[in-house]
């Protein structure tokens, strides 16, 4: 495996706004734009933290650079306090595919868990197509500004709740209104996907697909418990599957590696990683490695044939985009546009789509590279 340490920027004129970009792994709690917050917590009397924009956005940033992903995921008791009724729900998901668009986004899955938004008397069938509504109404305001995105739910459960089984069936009683996908979430150490094998097993049987967070705050365990009690066709981050890599030996150009038989698995699978490295960072998930983006496994599991995407996690709480995670790594490993291009490539294929929709999707992230690189 050889391996690039000159630092590398984009292009001259080329910005990573301008990349056509997919989004696999983005919480819908978790990008709510500060002002919004603000706006939505007046009309329900919710007390924050600070009362400025940019001073909101700073406490979210700041808290959730804790080293700890329990600590990390204290700061959505804040966003999931303003998104209790259709209003909020309607208005923060609207928003959300509008800031997607202006990244440059064009197809982007948006996660979320229902069962955190009934405290106002919704019903969970409500909670979905209130956010439906968002969504299509985000993608009516992109394409009057002459942007093009598709967006599609996935429905998540609370891992360490016991409602799986019901929010599986609630996430295929509307695969026909948005919702592409599933997945579960929360604090992962304690909390193995085996435990909601019966709602992964009803998922399975109703041919629906499923990606499931493992490998961030816990490790191989883990992964292997969602790859065969999940059926997950995607890990949600899964950085640590790392961990199953050994480094044998160095030299100035190389480094040779042994990779372990789950790792392979996973590999020779063609299993799509959701990494977000900046998140990753935040939440320690990357401390074995290092402290700094630049330790990030991201490059050898590139270099070693993973299937790995980029990806923001929370754009709030990262104080982050898609393109800033694009030029993070490119700044951290010297790639260029074709490692970028092929970063989103790798999620198209692994994107909650049918195969003809990936192969036009496929098609139009790289006419948007081309294009880049003929002007």
């Amino acid at each position: 495996m050889s391996h690039e340490t000159a630092t590398h920027r984009l292009p001259s004129g080329v910005s990573a706004e301008s990349l056509p970009k997919i989004s696999l792994h983005d919480h819908l709690d978790g990008g709510l734009r500060p002002q919004t917050i603000i706006d939505l917590a007046a009309e329900i009397g919710l007390a924050l933290p600070a009362d400025t924009a940019d001073a909101l956005g700073e406490w979210f940033t700041t808290s959730a650079n804790s080293g700890s992903l329990v600590d990390y995921l204290k700061t959505f008791d804040v966003t999931t306090g303003v998104m209790q009724t259709a209003a909020s729900l309607t208005r923060v998901a609207r928003e959300f595919v509008q800031d997607l668009a202006a990244d440059g986004v064009i197809y982007g899955e948006i996660r979320w868990a229902p069962e955190q938004h009934l405290t106002k008397g919704l019903t969970l069938d409500e909670t979905v197509e209130a956010v439906q509504a968002g969504l299509e109404l985000g993608v009516e305001d992109a394409a009057a500004t002459g942007h093009t995105i598709r967006v599609g739910q996935l429905v998540t459960a609370m891992r360490h709740a016991d409602r799986s089984r019901e929010i599986a069936e609630l996430a295929v009683r509307h695969r026909e209104n948005g919702v592409v996908g599933f997945d579960i979430a929360g604090a992962e150490l304690g909390f193995l996907p085996a435990q909601h094998a019966e709602a992964f097993r009803y998922l399975a049987e109703q041919c629906f697909p499923t990606t499931v967070h493992a490998g961030e705050a816990a490790g191989l365990d883990s992964i292997r418990s969602a790859l065969v009690d999940g059926h997950a066709l995607r890990l949600g981050h899964g950085v640590r599957l790392a961990e199953d890599i050994e480094i044998d030996s160095q030299d100035d150009q190389n480094t040779y590696v042994v990779v372990g038989q789950l790792a392979q698995w996973v590999k020779d699978r063609g299993i799509a990683l959701e990494l977000s490295p900046s998140s990753n960072l935040q939440t320690g998930a990357i401390e074995a490695w290092g402290d700094d983006i630049a330790d990030h496994p991201f490059d050898l599991l590139y270099q070693l044939g993973f299937n790995v995407t980029v990806n923001p996690d929370n754009r709030l709480m990262s104080g982050t985009t898609i393109s800033r995670e694009l030029a993070l790594l490119s700044d951290a490993f010297a790639y260029d546009l074709d490692d970028l291009e092929q970063f989103q490539l790798n999620a198209v294929s692994a994107a909650f789509l049918s195969l003809e929709d990936r192969v036009d999707l496929a098609l139009a992230i790289e006419e948007g590279f081309e294009n880049l690189t003929r002007d």
